[in-house]
């Protein structure tokens, strides 16, 4: 997946500035789209009030906020960062979860967050990829956001398999004690940075080990919540 510098990687139409990636008008028919739980990210007929699952059995997380389904459009833009060596592609997605989370602040009342931490890779998945792709999202999103961000927060401790390949269940036992905290969280509201939730496992996963480590509140953003 090519594109000529200074066009939209969606439409190929020119951009008024290049780093975008994403044009005006094709970002407005993807932030936003769909009316979904605020906290668990799914479906709902209220964008604001936590939804009837949620009610009887909330995830660790207090807030989830995405930018649309895993569907093309977007979906092609990930599976390229992901899985083409597409890096130069992790500035514009930001941007577009930097729109989704300013738009929740608005409309939802989102509270702002004291740092962002990505989502971890193993070290040999690190090393065949040459990067993680959630990194390299956190890094223009917290400094346009100017929040604290530190790559080596979270580190996975051992291999795990492929998530996407396991059922709900066995993605739960998959997790157990795969990631480790390095860094101090006492009393700050953390936001979890993700391409894709799924399950939501592992965001989940992660979400109870900031909690128990004494972090105020922890809110999920991902470029995609599968629905």
């Amino acid at each position: 997946m090519l594109t000529v510098p200074g066009s939209c990687w969606l439409c190929q139409m020119p951009l008024a500035l290049s780093g975008w990636g994403v044009c005006s008008v094709c970002t407005r028919s993807l932030v936003g789209r769909i009316a979904t739980c605020p906290q668990c990210g799914l479906p709902a007929t209220n964008p604001v009030l936590p939804c009837g699952r949620c009610l009887k059995k909330s995830p660790p997380w207090s807030a989830l906020v995405a930018v649309d389904d895993y569907v093309p459009p977007l979906s092609r833009l990930i599976h390229a960062l992901k899985f083409s060596g597409q890096s130069s592609l992790a500035r514009p997605l930001a941007r577009l979860l930097l729109l989704a989370v300013l738009q929740a602040r608005r409309h939802r009342g989102l509270p702002k967050i004291d740092r962002v931490v990505n989502v971890p890779l193993f070290r040999r998945r690190h090393w065949r990829r040459g990067y993680n792709q959630s990194d390299l999202i956190c890094r223009p999103l917290a400094r346009w956001l100017g929040c604290r961000y530190d790559a080596s927060a979270l580190t996975r401790v051992h291999a795990t398999a492929i998530q996407h390949q396991l059922s709900a269940r066995l993605r739960k036992r998959n997790l157990k004690n795969a990631f480790r905290l390095e860094l101090p969280v006492d009393g700050l509201h953390i936001a979890i940075v993700d391409d894709v939730v799924t399950t939501g496992s592992t965001v989940a996963e992660l979400s109870r080990l900031l909690l128990r480590s004494g972090a105020a509140s922890v809110q999920v953003w991902c470029l995609c919540r599968t629905l």
